[in-house]
């Protein structure tokens, strides 16, 4: 019984990080537009045009890097949408975020339909997913990578401590002459990038792109970077919580007692309760949702 034990202990221990990969792409992309002062609720959109981009390009080159390069190119142009509309136009953030999200839904269908002959969904071909490196896809390492990247260059960096700035005092850190719309602007781009691998992620795990299969997740990676209160290693641990969450119902599929629809909701449950838990304590960025302008003084003749 042991040794049945210890089995299920690894197999679940793999699973979670498994499950965390495109947690931790997703929320460490939201660190850098949240950081920036810009809210990104478009997360989950930007993770689905990244998971078709991803599938179809390696459906068709029968390369799954070039699909993995497509669905961070891809992420990042809905990113500079995302940009431009909230800090070139200022329109409402959350308003925007919604509208990608709704179009995400939409327009990946449609494509699957164009070019599959009607299909909504499609498998990858063996050869046309990415090899396994020991027990994780290639993208896993990339993913903790870049949270660790992510920190080092926020706290330890020139541009880190400008992107933090934009965030939290973007009149004083325009007097330092920092751009400060240019800084938010690539931080929203980075965070489609980030996005957009994290949606690659999806179709080369399972072996198919399906419609609205992100189911949510984009939602709890901006869950898990309030709950990591912004840090890019606070919203890694949250990442690991909530992929542990999402491996345990999938364990106990089949073993408790339980409808297979409740164990479902265990990932979300627990979203719930750790957000519950923890909105109070952490705090935003200072400026995050406030679009800014800059003064234009005139010289004095």
């Amino acid at each position: 019984m042991s040794d049945v034990g210890a089995a299920i202990g690894i197999s679940l221990a793999l699973a979670t990080v498994r499950k965390a990969v495109p947690l931790v792409f997703a929320s460490t992309g939201g660190f850098f537009s949240e950081r920036s002062g810009i809210i990104n609720i478009g997360l989950e959109g930007m993770m689905l045009f990244g998971a078709f981009s991803g599938a179809i390009i390696a459906y068709f080159s029968h390369n799954a890097w070039l699909g993995v390069l497509g669905a961070a190119f891809v992420g990042g142009l809905i990113g500079c949408l995302h940009a431009f509309a909230t800090i070139q136009l200022k329109a409402n953030q959350i308003i925007s975020g919604v509208a990608i999200n709704m179009l995400g839904a939409g327009t990946t269908v449609f494509l699957s339909q164009v070019f599959i002959h009607g299909e909504r969904s499609f498998s990858l071909a063996p050869q046309d997913r990415l090899p396994a490196l020991g027990p994780f896809l290639p993208l896993t390492y990339i993913a903790f990578g870049l949270a660790i990247g992510a920190t080092v260059f926020s706290y330890y960096t020139v541009g880190g401590l400008r992107l933090r700035a934009v965030g939290e005092h973007p009149r004083a850190a325009d007097t330092q002459g920092v751009r400060v719309n240019r800084i938010r602007f690539l931080g929203v781009v980075t965070s489609g990038v980030c996005a957009g691998l994290g949606g690659a992620y999806l179709p080369f795990f399972s072996g198919s792109f399906a419609k609205n299969m992100t189911a949510g997740q984009g939602f709890i990676a901006l869950a898990a970077l309030i709950f990591g209160k912004w840090n890019p290693m606070g919203a890694l641990a949250a990442s690991l919580l909530f992929g542990f969450a999402d491996a345990l119902q999938e364990t106990l599929q089949g073993r408790a007692h339980l409808p297979a629809q409740a164990l479902q909701m265990v990932p979300y449950v627990v979203t719930m309760i750790a957000l519950a838990g923890v909105i109070g304590r952490s705090i935003p960025p200072a400026s995050i949702g406030k679009p800014y302008e800059r003064e234009v003084t005139e010289a004095s003749t």
